[in-house]
């Protein structure tokens, strides 16, 4: 007897497209989940259904070998099925480490902004401040202030939480002032940062992966009442699987702003919360709240390849080869982008966002987009190995 042939798998299963998603189905899936989650053990109290937890009450438990397993394991349980938030109150039991990173990073604002840089360029013009790879910059420009803002056990017992050991953190600060204009919805890492059209290219399972390698978060610099524009947060959006093609669609944005949350922060409070998540920076609607916070993007340790290579030297070696294989109509276009794929590095980041950021799009272009246009426009090996070089100085750490 023969056995049964398997079936071939749908692809509406294995592909999101941005048609196919229903607004309707969205919503319907966050309003049950509301019905579905109330306040978890370990929370102080729910606020349009975030949880939100009193670090002095939790200090305690975190210190105990026996007991900190539990509350990581609620954690990820509210990021992963439940709001996909929370508020840590009193994150920092003392603030001074804030105060005094505020003062570092308000003299890294002026000194960028004399030099010309500083701008956030996912914002207009004039309305915020954002420190690129603020982590880097507060670390050297004054190590003792670092080593107090990071010894705190609560950020580390977040990070773990969703990633486990080992992770990566880097930072970013954005300060709006009074005036500045809110986002729009958005998902972020890392498929957020990608066109629809490109999101689409990545099957199912990777778009559930994204959100499993990073953790973001924002610790509070100043109090921040809801007038100031805190984070705008869509509870349970965070499951809906095809959210990263959805998002840009004009009713998913309407029922976000309908039905998002706001809540006021003080400063030290932390909030943390899963990329998938549907988010927005909210107005700035006082008269004089600077409205700062240091964003936290923490990465799994795992999101690396096993070795180091020069792609840079790769590329150049590469591009006569394929430039004369075009000439002479040697490879196909699907034959051309297998070459670039195994080549040329595919993901802009990490990248130096002071030297290369994202004008005019969510990342700056990729290596493999550089070859590609290379390629299309006729540059000369001179040409070529000009603007890998300067790409390569534009990511560099110095």
């Amino acid at each position: 007897m023969n056995p049964k042939a398997p079936q071939p798998v749908q692809a509406a299963q294995t592909w999101f497209r941005e048609a196919d998603c229903s607004v309707d189905d969205f919503a319907t899936l966050i309003e049950t989940s509301r019905d579905k989650h109330p306040r978890p053990p370990f929370a102080a109290d729910l606020a349009h259904a975030v949880p939100i937890y009193d670090c002095d009450a939790l200090r305690p438990l975190l210190d105990d070998p026996a007991r900190r397993p539990d509350q990581l394991a609620e954690w990820a349980g509210v990021l992963l099925d439940g709001a996909g938030v929370f508020v840590l109150q009193r994150a920092y039991e003392d603030t001074t480490a804030i105060d005094d990173a505020t003062e570092i990073f308000e003299s890294i604002i002026r000194s960028e902004r004399k030099a010309g840089g500083g701008a956030d360029h996912f914002a207009k013009a004039g309305a915020n401040d954002r420190i690129w790879n603020a982590q880097e910059k507060l670390c050297l420009a004054a190590p003792d202030v670092f080593v107090r803002y990071f010894a705190n056990p609560v950020l580390m017992a977040a990070a773990e939480a969703w990633l486990g050991p080992a992770y990566q953190m880097t930072s970013q600060v954005n300060v709006v002032r009074p005036g500045g204009e809110a986002q729009q919805a958005h998902r972020d890492f890392h498929l957020g940062f990608l066109t629809v059209d490109e999101a689409q290219r990545f099957p199912a399972h990777v778009h559930t992966m994204s959100a499993l390698l990073t953790l973001q978060g924002a610790v509070a610099h100043t109090d921040m009442p809801v007038e100031s524009g805190p984070t705008k947060l869509l509870p349970f959006s965070q499951r809906y699987p095809q959210g990263y093609v959805a998002w840009r669609r004009p009713d998913f944005r309407a029922y976000f702003e309908a039905h998002y949350a706001q809540l006021p922060l003080r400063k030290g409070d932390a909030l943390f919360f899963n990329p998938a998540l549907f988010h927005a920076a909210g107005s700035n609607r006082t008269q004089d709240v600077q409205r700062m916070a240091n964003l936290l993007q923490v990465s799994s340790a795992y999101g690396r390849a096993m070795e180091s290579l020069d792609r840079t030297r790769m590329c150049g070696a590469v591009f006569p080869v394929l430039r004369a294989m075009q000439a002479r109509h040697a490879l196909d276009t699907a034959q051309l982008a297998a070459v670039l794929a195994s080549c040329a590095e595919g993901y802009a980041f990490p990248t130096n966002l002071d030297r290369n950021p994202p004008v005019g799009g969510l990342a700056p272009a990729s290596q493999q987009q550089l070859f590609a246009k290379a390629l299309s426009e006729g540059w000369t090996d001179e040409q070529f190995a000009a603007a890998l070089h300067d790409l390569e100085f534009r990511n560099a750490t110095h």
